[in-house]
């Protein structure tokens, strides 16, 4: 039995997918190595490992950063996935205020913040890198980071003002660089 994983994008984001002249599905390919199928009308991607390939989880991380891609992030920060110490994490509007557009356009400008400073405050203080594409906010990261931008926008998702949501980024942002500094001090020397 063949194994395939078949993942579906919006058709608007299928020429990110592929790239200019194929670039970016085939370094999705190479770096996978796997057979990336596309049905241009359908958005249905079709992922395959190649005969050699040996590796279970490929297909798993291939179809992630094919998500990312899907879900709005520019094909560079999706490739950041290739590393197997970052996430994807996906929260859809559509989960929490059903077909409400007027709902999630306003939870989106809450996140986007005025002029972007917002995502761009949560990014800088998480290091996790943020799109807020459709109905969807998509977070890659390392699991961390991932996990302290989801809780900021889950803050600005249940109304919480912008003021407090920074303050929680700042206090974990310390916590996180303490974290940092005690495991540098506990490292044996080699």
């Amino acid at each position: 039995m063949e194994t395939k994983i078949n993942a579906v994008i919006p058709r608007d984001r299928i020429g990110a997918l592929i790239g200019p002249e194929g670039t970016v599905k085939n370094r999705i390919e190479r770096a996978f190595n796997i057979k990336v199928t596309v049905n241009s009308e359908s958005g249905i991607m079709e992922l395959v490992p190649n005969e050699d390939n040996n590796d279970p989880v490929s297909l798993l991380k291939a179809k992630d950063v094919v998500t990312a891609i899907g879900k709005g992030f520019a094909p560079e920060k999706a490739f950041i996935l290739f590393d197997d110490d970052k996430v994807l994490d996906v929260l859809d509007l559509r989960d929490l205020f059903g077909r409400s557009e007027t709902d999630i356009q306003r939870v989106k400008g809450r996140i986007i913040g005025r002029e972007g400073k917002m995502r761009r405050m949560i990014e800088e203080m998480t290091d996790a890198s943020i799109s807020v594409y459709g109905h969807t906010i998509g977070m890659i990261g390392g699991y961390d980071a991932v996990s302290t931008a989801r809780e900021a926008v889950e803050m600005l998702i249940k109304g919480k003002q912008h003021a407090t949501v920074y303050k929680f980024l700042r206090i974990k942002r310390r916590e996180a660089k303490k974290k940092m500094t005690l495991e540098l001090w506990e490292k044996p020397p080699e």
